[in-house]
């Protein structure tokens, strides 16, 4: 490998948890470098589905150490209960899981934060998880990171700081929250179990790179999610693209070998904010109900469109992509057409650049180009040079486009249903 990041080319829900998972088989360790449980990575075994939303998905695999970097904003009952779930069906955890103890803590302080500025009218579509309020106290230099957990007083202190701060946004100041020791009690009860998966990752992950061990680097969202290449300010709050995720663990960009770039056969995204070839019609419905489109993490139903040519070509280059996983192709399976978009019109003109704001993206028309669909089942295929015609055109086209190799391609959820080129 030795050191490969997975990152999503698109608004997330890429798929990114598959192939990790399949990654992971040859890797000896796989880190998480950004995120928190905003995030949901699905992986199907033998007809058993597996969401986990912050422990990596490599965690499957029983000789796979796992890392929770300092880029990543860790809740504790989330963490807690991934662990259990997965004591439940047999996977244990113990002495390859860790968490650095450098990443920030989400409190209920945080939750509460979220809750209240997304009821407002200038909501951005969150999950609630309390993600943005914990980055955001992590860059005002206010946050509890998971090493203050280690000693009891300070723990307790800088909470006290964070309460009285979030009560001053309240009209009756502290008044309107519930009373500090209740949230304190309640949540070291939770926290400080956390104690015992500290450790030094930095430290752990440079050493496994000189002994020249594989890591996986995963990340969380999509490219589009990205707070500074997304579509903003309809984005998380962190930076999912491939840039992070050497600060997000804490090792150098001279040791990452190879980016692969995860995009879905079409688009999809959740919440608010532009998509230039969204289907509000039947194609539209039929795309989010044969591929399941609804959140991990929320529930929520995904919007669905088509693949988007200008918008994969930029993401390819913002993460300096070495080579493409696609997935979910199968989900097309039934189309008589496919649409490509490979280009945009503003104000009736094809423009020669990417959109330049949030205004533009929502005005821009795509221009499209047809490919003839293959309507054949393509789980049914487990190798390249078995699939149908028409399906290796799609995906010759798409790397025509893209200037960047396919190597991987996902024909079913499942885990065995991927065919490597």
């Amino acid at each position: 490998m030795p050191v490969t990041i997975i990152v999503g080319g698109q608004w997330g829900d890429e798929g990114k948890g598959k192939i990790v998972d399949i990654l992971s088989a040859e890797a000896d360790a796989v880190a998480r470098y950004q995120g928190g449980a905003n995030a949901g990575h699905t992986i199907l075994i033998e007809d058993k589905q597996y969401v986990l939303h912050l422990i990596p998905s490599g965690i499957l695999r029983d000789n796979t150490s796992c890392y929770i970097g300092n880029g990543v904003v860790v809740d504790p009952d989330a963490f807690l209960s991934e662990v259990e779930f997965l004591n439940s069906e047999g996977i244990d955890v113990e002495g390859r899981l860790f968490i650095s103890n450098n990443a920030h803590l989400v409190t209920p302080l945080h939750i509460l934060s979220d809750k209240t500025s997304e009821s407002g009218s200038n909501k951005i579509g969150t999950t609630l998880r309390g993600i943005g309020p914990a980055y955001t106290d992590k860059v005002s230099r206010v946050g509890i990171r998971a090493v203050e957990l280690l000693n009891q007083d300070v723990f307790k202190s800088k909470l006290l700081n964070n309460y009285e701060l979030l009560g001053r946004h309240f009209t009756g100041g502290n008044g309107d929250l519930p009373p500090f020791n209740d949230i304190f009690d309640s949540y070291w009860a939770s926290a400080s179990k956390l104690i015992p998966y500290l450790s030094d990752v930095t430290a752990q992950l440079q050493e496994l790179i000189l002994r020249g061990d594989n890591l996986l680097l995963e990340g969380a969202q999509g490219t589009y999610l990205d707070v500074d290449h997304g579509t903003y300010p309809y984005v998380t709050s962190s930076n999912p693209s491939a840039g992070s995720a050497c600060s997000g663990v804490g090792i150098g960009p001279t040791k990452i070998d190879r980016v692969i770039t995860v995009f879905k056969a079409y688009t999809t995204r959740v919440g608010l904010g532009p998509f230039p070839t969204e289907l509000e019609d039947e194609i539209g419905d039929l795309i989010r109900e044969t591929g399941f489109e609804f959140g991990a993490t929320t529930g929520r139903e995904r919007r669905c469109g088509w693949f988007d040519i200008p918008f994969a070509v930029r993401a390819i280059g913002i993460n300096g992509t070495s080579d493409i996983a696609l997935t979910k192709l199968d989900v097309l399976d039934g189309l008589e057409e496919i649409m490509l978009c490979v280009g945009y019109k503003l104000n009736g003109e094809k423009i020669d650049y990417f959109p330049r704001s949030i205004e533009e993206m929502e005005s821009v028309v795509p221009i499209y180009e047809s490919v003839p669909g293959w309507k054949t089942e393509l789980k049914r295929f487990s190798s390249y040079s078995e699939l149908p015609d028409k399906t290796k055109n799609y995906i010759s086209i798409l790397e025509d486009y893209l200037k960047t190799p396919i190597k991987m391609i996902s024909v079913d959820p499942r885990r065995e249903k991927i065919i490597l080129r």
